[in-house]
């Protein structure tokens, strides 16, 4: 997939602060949103099952955001979700936010495949193949 996926929201009033502009830590709910929407679009999950029915997720271990102008209550943004790097067991992704062609934001996440264990503990594994096989599909 040479092109980033591209999903858009409306900007609602609890998305914005006293100024009336979207609040910075919600571009981070954004960008986890349209992740799952991409995931979805492949038939994965940030929290899935695998093959032999072990519980495996992806936590986020990074996250970052530049903001560039405001995005206000009832704007139309469009995020741009594009895979940067698929590493042995971890993933990253670059996203960009845009209203009428105006880059709003830039950001990355980056998240480590991990197996879910008893009381919710987590230890990291490398990306099952079938996995790996989705998510190489989408480089540039």
């Amino acid at each position: 997939m040479a092109t980033p996926f591209r999903t858009t929201r409306r900007i609602e009033f609890v998305d914005t602060d006293m100024a009336g502009i979207v609040h910075f830590s919600n571009f981070f709910r954004f960008m986890e949103s349209a992740e799952v929407e991409l995931l979805r679009s492949l038939g994965l999950s940030v929290k899935m099952q695998t093959e032999d029915g072990e519980s495996i997720g992806f936590p986020r271990v990074s996250a970052t955001c530049d903001f560039l102008r405001p995005a206000r209550f009832q704007d139309v943004i469009e995020v741009s979700v594009q895979l940067e790097n698929v590493g042995t067991k971890s993933v990253t992704w670059r996203f960009e936010f845009s209203k009428e062609g105006e880059v709003l934001a830039r950001g990355k996440v980056s998240a480590v495949c991990c197996r879910v264990l008893a009381e919710h503990r987590l230890e990291s594994i490398e990306i099952p193949a079938a996995i790996r096989a989705k998510l190489e599909a989408l480089r540039p």
